[in-house]
């Protein structure tokens, strides 16, 4: 396939917006190549995840459904997707296509990482901690799976597993001290010694 030098342009300079976080701006730029080359699959992805930084769940999700019907195993579009479908609450749907990607890659670590959360969401806590133990065998120090994990232990009432987990994730990134303090999971904590001197 030929590239079109003008089209290439028009291109740089929408992805040079989205860089700056000129979004709308940037959007606007994709659309004048999908008028021109509608199945431009570099340039679906882009709009849908601008869309998806502007909260627009559902126009993302067509940019990525399009390009998916022209290249249905590219697993960028997909986790694309997944992320847009779990931010707007389709959680069920994410989890199937985080199914689809980890029948034939076991191993892929974002589709994992959605997985974990989703299942998180959804409250099945033991399969969520599969997922992240998954993640932790080959990054044990990953300090956002570290953090669900010991929301999953919280709601399985281990706690000490539980605060282990979290100590953890604190001590790889000292943000998950506020994450902690804010978060609905660990609000029945507020009197436990452990975890004020964790979030202290």
């Amino acid at each position: 396939m030929t590239t079109n030098p003008k089209i290439n342009s028009v291109l740089d300079e929408a992805n040079r917006l989205f860089l700056l976080g000129k979004l709308q701006k940037a959007i606007s730029y994709y659309d004048k190549i999908l008028e021109e080359n509608p199945n431009h699959l570099g340039c679906l992805n882009n709009k849908g995840y601008a869309l998806s930084k502007l909260k627009d769940y559902d126009s993302a999700l067509i940019c990525y459904n399009s390009a998916l019907k022209l290249n249905p195993n590219d697993l960028s579009l997909l986790v694309n997707k997944i992320s847009s479908l779990r931010k707007k609450g389709d959680l069920l749907e994410a989890l199937s296509d985080c199914d689809v990607i980890l029948h034939s890659n076991p191993g892929y670590k974002i589709a994992l990482y959605h997985k974990e959360r989703i299942l998180l969401s959804l409250e099945k806590f033991e399969e969520s901690i599969v997922c992240c133990n998954k993640i932790l065998k080959d990054y044990p120090n990953n300090s956002d799976v570290l953090f669900d994990k010991s929301c999953n232990l919280l709601m399985l009432s281990r706690l000490n597993e539980a605060l282990d987990n979290l100590e953890m994730s604190i001590t790889q990134k000292s943000q998950n001290k506020i994450k902690a303090k804010k978060s609905k999971f660990f609000e029945k904590l507020n009197d436990h010694p452990r975890f004020q001197s964790l979030i202290s």
